[in-house]
């Protein structure tokens, strides 16, 4: 203590607290506060009189109307005397950022610091004078103690070292030797061999009291090397400890060092570290350093850094990308002027080169990654619109604030992308958007740059990037689905009225005047369809809007067919919208247009779209509103319209379980296969055929065994009389990959016998003659069946009427899917081949 006062060694001032928005005394403190004389009026008055620099990162969240020169008022009354010295007052680099206080509150709270225990507390603390140490060794040293009398005992090691680190650090603050000072900090970095999360905690805790203490320049110097001395450590938790200092101490360090080496170390770190942890932990440390950067040369290596991001194989990583490095990342561009210049205009043009690069294959996650990246900015675009409208001078708080509705926005991914801590606060936003509707609604656009920038470039880019991309690609049309849907909620009903539909609706036009009997409307063909339909009229569900749905899609439905156009844009938007049991009764709602439709080509598009609705929807709404639809359809005069119901039936055999719907389906499919009129109908043949190859391995036992199987061997007899070679090939063909996917299916003894064996002898009949490489997969196939039932009448006793589930040997199995990837058949049959049925 005396060496101490005696040296001229200057202790800069500083706050009890690490982050001042948080109470770091916990009240579990009250034995301390007992210990410490900290109602001593004398101190408290010294405490009002210091005038603290406290960096942005650490209270330029407090608002302007609450903060001075020093602590609020709470926040002084809360530090003990110990901790605030006159001698010296720091300066810490103030960033020349406009970041809300809100949204850098938001951005801190991703540094884990730990507080809220005793330990916590006393870490965040570090003693300023004799009187002060002398406290701390006070309520340090009774924890310490026993533990040392039980250091032998493993278990108790760890927690000594925990209780060590508030004197370690008191002491590396206090002490004129820099190479003392050095060890000590460098004991505090290896104190605990792995520290868990907890531990971490409790260490970054008082790294940052400690900068908070000894001002920039020393962080530098001291406590900078002890982290890139563990960049390369050989265990993950050390190398996750650095991660999370750099982000903790980028308040306190100067800002050329927060640009230069601290970037550097996260991005050679990002690069190299295999642990998903630490580049998850870099991710939220670079994000911090982004609300800290104000040096315009690195927004380059910031975009580099983000694409790296968006990239990583990790979910983890990707996932605070979103969450903290991009919103980060973006406020900065914000600032540039570089979020409509360059940012966003950027990832759209990585977009497009993807799709003109991938017409024979898209890649499928770089779109994904990109899409993403462009979702995550809509509220920072939205945020900037605000900020730069013509009114925004006039947003003034007064009187009472106006309501926000609770679902106004889409929910954030995390604080950073909530628009109303962008902005600043809730209220604040709610006066802007009042102000927002009023303008679109009676004054217009005039002057407002940021948001003409929208509506003529960013909207009429991106529907000509969706009218290119694949309607047939799921997971895209889902992509821009769900982009779409946040960028319209985000800017409101008017701007998705007034704005958005009108410019689909110029590209859709939708009139019959349009139809082209050779080639349908092109673009009702594309994307553009199940996005306009599932991204933009999803929005709101106001009874006007969901009757805009239905109409639209009953116009789609009818242009289609009457154009004979593919439905591939059709069901992309039912397989979409049908995701969603809320909007199963507006589709079939629709469908029942289609089925009441004048055009008999319309009502065979309904009924092809029953098929893709049936597998979402509740078995109630089955036997309501399908079963009887397609009963009715299945009555058409249009034969075409009738076959067009079969794998609507199908799919309900292979996904109802109620006895008496099963039934009506069945007694319909027997209707179609044993009336006399349809005994000539090969199209409908072909089409029950495909049906049972389809549904038949994952339908009811009973109807497959019952009805699948011996109307297949029928098929397959009255082929073997067809004159017309085209026909009977046809047949033959759908024939073959039925039986291939039934092969697997666990088949009885007797049904072996009488059904399934003889089917396949008549249909290697057909193919003796019309596909001989057929034959001989089909004479295998036979082959096995017939050993297999051989085997078991000997080894079964008298009666037993099973057989392996497996019929075919695996060896068999092998040469079988060899010849197959020889043959043309469709995929559809090579994914069922070999299904066990479970």
């Amino acid at each position: 203590m005396d060496i101490l006062k005696t040296e001229h060694f200057t202790t800069p001032a500083v706050g009890d607290s690490v982050q001042p928005s948080l109470v770091w005394s916990s009240p579990k403190d009250s034995e301390d506060n007992k210990q410490s004389p900290v109602a001593n009026s004398s101190d408290q008055e010294k405490t009002k009189d210091v005038h603290l620099e406290i960096p942005d990162g650490a209270d330029s969240f407090i608002p302007k109307e609450n903060s001075s020169d020093s602590f609020p008022t709470k926040e002084r009354e809360e530090l003990p005397p110990s901790s605030v010295s006159s001698k010296t007052t720091l300066h810490f680099d103030q960033p020349n950022r406009k970041l809300s206080p809100a949204f850098h509150q938001a951005l801190l709270s991703f540094c884990r610091m730990s507080a809220d225990s005793r330990l916590g507390s006393e870490v965040s603390r570090i003693a300023d004078s004799e009187k002060s140490v002398m406290l701390m060794l006070g309520r340090c040293l009774p924890h310490i103690v026993p533990n040392v009398l039980l250091a032998k005992r493993e278990r108790m090691v760890l927690h000594l070292c925990q209780e060590l680190i508030p004197l370690i650090l008191c002491t590396a603050c206090l002490h004129p030797e820099p190479k003392e000072r050095d060890q000590l900090l460098h004991i505090l970095f290896n104190l605990i061999k792995r520290p868990d999360d907890e531990q971490r905690q409790m260490i970054l805790t008082g790294c940052v009291a400690f900068a908070r203490h000894v001002g920039p320049t020393r962080v530098e110097a001291e406590l900078l090397p002890q982290c890139w001395e563990q960049i390369n450590h050989k265990y993950p938790e050390r190398r996750l400890l650095v991660a999370e200092s750099c982000g903790a101490l980028a308040p306190y360090l100067p800002k050329e060092i927060r640009s230069s080496l601290v970037l550097s170390m996260l991005q050679q770190m990002l690069m190299e570290d295999k642990a998903d942890l630490v580049r998850e932990a870099v991710i939220k440390s670079l994000g911090i350093i982004m609300g800290y950067i104000d040096d315009p040369d690195k927004y380059q290596q910031g975009f580099e850094l983000l694409l790296s991001a968006l990239g990583d194989p990790s979910e983890r990583v990707v996932s605070a990308t979103h969450q903290v490095f991009l919103p980060a990342y973006a406020a900065w561009t914000t600032e540039l002027g570089n979020l409509q210049s360059h940012l966003i205009p950027t990832l759209l043009n990585k977009i497009e080169k993807l799709l003109r690069e991938g017409e024979h294959g898209l890649d499928e996650h770089k779109l994904h990654m990109y899409l993403s990246a462009l979702q995550s900015l809509i509220p920072s675009l939205f945020a900037l619109v605000l900020q730069n409208a013509p009114f925004s001078s006039k947003a003034k708080l007064h009187g009472e604030v106006p309501h926000i509705e609770v679902t106004r926005f889409p929910r954030p991914m995390s604080p950073l992308q909530d628009v109303s801590v962008i902005i600043g606060s809730r209220e604040q936003l709610a006066v802007l958007l009042q102000l927002y509707d009023y303008q679109l609604e009676h004054e217009g656009t005039t002057g407002w740059e940021s948001l003409l920038w929208v509506v003529n470039q960013l909207l009429p880019q991106l529907i000509e990037i969706v009218g290119k991309i694949n309607v047939t690609s799921t997971a895209c049309v889902h992509e821009f689905s769900r982009f779409f849907w946040r960028l319209c909620r985000t800017f409101g009903k008017i701007f998705t009225n007034t704005k958005v539909k009108p410019q689909f609706q110029e590209i859709l036009r939708l009139s019959e005047e349009n139809i082209d009997s050779s080639a349908g409307n092109g673009v009702l063909t594309k994307a553009t369809v199940p996005i306009y339909a599932t991204g933009v009229l999803t929005c709101y569900i106001q009874e006007e809007d969901r009757k805009l749905l239905v109409g639209f899609l009953e116009d789609v439905m009818t242009l289609l067919s009457l154009s004979h156009a593919p439905l591939d844009s059709l069901k992309a938007s039912f397989v979409e919208l049908g995701a969603n049991p809320a909007y199963h009764e507006l589709l079939l709602t629709v469908l029942w247009y289609g089925v009441v439709h004048t055009s008999a080509l319309v009502r065979c598009t309904a009924a092809r779209m029953f098929e893709l609705l049936v597998k979402g929807v509740n078995e109630t709404l089955v036997a309501q509103r399908v079963v009887p639809a397609l009963i009715t359809l299945s009555s058409d005069p249009e034969i075409s319209v009738r076959i067009a119901t079969i794998p609507a039936f199908g799919t309900i055999m292979e996904t109802v379980i109620q006895r008496e719907l099963l039934e009506r389906v069945k007694m319909q499919l027997a209707s179609f296969l044993e009336d006399p009129q349809y005994q000539d109908q090969h199209s409908l043949h072909t089409e029950v055929i495909r049906t049972f190859g389809r549904v038949g391995p994952n339908a009811e036992p009973r109807f497959r065994d019952e009805f699948v199987i011996p109307h297949l061997h029928k098929l397959a007899l009255v082929n073997n009389l067809q004159i017309v070679d085209s026909k009977r090939l046809d047949i033959a063909t759908h024939l073959f990959e039925a039986y291939s996917a039934l092969s697997c299916c666990f088949i009885s003894e007797d049904l072996m016998v009488n059904h399934f064996l003889p089917g396949l002898r008549c249909l290697r009949t057909d193919m003796e003659h019309l596909s001989p490489e057929h034959e001989v997969i089909l004479s295998s196939m036979i082959k096995e069946c017939e050993q297999k039932v051989e085997n078991k009448t000997v080894q079964e006793p008298p009666g037993s009427m099973s057989i392996a589930a497996s019929l075919v040997s695996e060896d068999t199995k092998t040469k079988f899917l060899n010849k197959m990837g020889q043959l043309t058949t469709s995929g559809a049959m090579l994914a069922n081949v070999f299904q066990r049925k479970k």
